[in-house]
């Protein structure tokens, strides 16, 4: 199943709505009700459970010929950003071994774990503010994130797969003079402001990803192709990065866990670093899920 999030472009409230979208005519199935209206999918998740989730949409589903659901045309709706408002965003750095080698960095012996604040969260389609005052170095980075389905703790990485609700595409957008250069070597400032983490189009459940380590991964900077690779090129797989945050903190329902970027971002290009700029769009994909496209204002 594809979960969204979405609002009702007839709604001028603009109420976060869950649903199951198909991808074949972009429809998207309503769930609101069917959740018992929950906040958020993090909400519903966290309440019912992955499995809970899951067989609402599918009970849901198979009423929409009775018409006890609604069903809502692209033209009818905006997509927002799948997870809203999670207790975490976990982040994985230099996990991909042909990105540490664009670098000539050593791969690391253990993943290694920044975050994001959940304000960074925007839609798969929303324009990313250029921090004007603050940067001149912002930075593309696509990755696929894991989004977790129930609360765990001291995971062990053979059971790391029941704790996984499904996959969705981010961006990590990175100022890197603030990354590298300022605020003592933490990462932190460099990777958490405002609309730096565009995720979606849609969670994909796990059951539909056969394996998450042999999906191709791209990005694309005003339809020039940067990045492009395969999650195989992971140095700590999912399920190992999702046993490894565990044993320091307790998974929540809702849950985002950014796998890490592949070689091609604009810090290492040669023979000169290459940064975005205002009006630049950048589009991340990731096979299987779909694709984010986000403008830079």
């Amino acid at each position: 199943m594809r979960f969204v999030q979405f609002r009702s472009l007839d709604d001028s409230q603009e109420t976060i709505r869950v649903g199951i979208q198909n991808v074949d005519n972009g429809t998207v199935l309503d769930l609101t009700e069917a959740l018992d209206q929950p906040i958020n999918l993090a909400n519903a998740l966290a309440k019912l459970g992955s499995q809970g989730v899951i067989d609402a949409a599918a009970t849901a589903a198979a009423s929409l010929e009775n018409r006890k659901v609604l069903e809502l045309e692209q033209s009818k709706y905006q997509l927002m950003a799948p997870i809203t408002s999670p207790d975490k965003v976990a982040c994985i750095g230099m996990n991909y071994k042909d990105h540490c080698e664009e670098q000539g960095a050593p791969i690391p012996l253990e993943p290694l774990v920044f975050c994001k604040f959940p304000s960074c969260i925007i839609g798969p389609f929303d324009d990313i503010p250029y921090p004007t005052d603050m940067s001149t170095e912002l930075d593309w980075e696509a990755e696929l994130a894991v989004v977790i389905g129930k609360k765990g703790k001291n995971i062990q990485a053979s059971m790391a797969k029941d704790y996984i609700f499904g996959f969705t595409v981010a961006h990590d957008v990175t100022a890197r003079d603030w990354q590298l250069k300022k605020n003592g070597g933490q990462w932190l400032l460099g990777k958490a402001m405002d609309g730096f983490c565009p995720i979606g189009p849609c969670i994909v459940t796990a059951d539909e990803i056969r394996d998450p380590h042999k999906l191709a991964i791209s990005c694309r900077v005003n339809g020039e192709l940067k990045q492009n690779s395969s999650t195989s090129q992971l140095v700590h797989g999912v399920y190992d990065c999702v046993a490894w945050l565990s044993k320091f903190c307790t998974l929540l329902p809702g849950d985002i866990i950014l796998t890490g970027t592949p070689p091609g971002v604009g810090v290492f290009a040669k023979p000169s670093p290459q940064f975005l700029k205002k009006g630049d769009v950048v589009e991340c994909e990731v096979e299987s899920i779909g694709i984010i496209r986000n403008a830079v204002i």
